[in-house]
């Protein structure tokens, strides 16, 4: 399969810019809309100006933790293809995606086995699934080869403390998206270095095999 990318928790117009442009530009690009305790939250009142730029190759993704009706308002009129939807059950994130007509991505946030199997009450009304660590703005780790036994027709996205200089191959095998966020950090920056290196990496990847 050909591995996709999300680079998260952009809040800069530099960053937003560079990523955008690069010769192989990230598919998706994922914003913290309503989560302040994470350092990448971005405030929704300066989003309108940051997302005001031609998207090209990449689509925008907004990333909610169990987002109430009042921020799902706030954003309703801002270029997100996608909501990536953290802490709801699935009848509440199915009427999100109805009545917004976003793309979703659900989150399970994975420890063991039985974490992972959760995909299935989401499967049905998802463009793609989130296996992510329960560490939310803290880059934290799960073993990804818990998500092998996943079948391949779920689009499958995986995150969790990954790094910029990771042996891609190994997430190519066993997921369609990787996602990626502290790791292209320095000094709890966006490094434009690493995120050069880093799709360069995935693209080389795809190229190789």
């Amino acid at each position: 399969m050909i591995l996709k990318s999300k680079i998260c928790g952009i809040s800069d117009s530099k960053t937003l810019n560079y990523i955008i442009n690069h010769p192989y530009s990230s598919e998706l690009i994922g914003f913290i809309i309503n989560y302040p305790k994470s350092k990448r939250y971005i405030e929704t009142h300066k989003l309108k100006d940051l997302l005001n730029i031609d998207k090209k190759k990449s689509e925008f993704v907004a990333v909610l933790v169990e987002p109430d009706k009042e921020i799902l308002e706030k954003i309703k009129e801002l270029p997100f293809d996608y909501y990536q939807i953290y802490d709801c059950n699935p009848n509440d994130i199915k009427s999100i995606k109805i009545k917004y007509n976003k793309k979703i991505i659900s989150v399970v946030t994975v420890e063991n086995q039985d974490d992972v199997d959760k995909y299935n009450n989401f499967k049905s009304f998802s463009e793609i699934i989130l296996f992510d660590s329960k560490g939310y703005e803290k880059s934290m780790s799960y073993d990804h080869n818990l998500i092998k036994k996943v079948p391949n027709n779920v689009n499958k996205m995986i995150a969790g403390n990954i790094q910029f200089n990771d042996d891609i191959d190994k997430f190519k095998k066993i997921c369609n998206y990787i996602d990626i966020s502290g790791g292209l950090e320095s000094s709890g920056l966006k490094d434009i270095s690493k995120i050069d290196i880093f799709l360069k990496k995935v693209k080389q990847v795809n190229y190789e095999n």
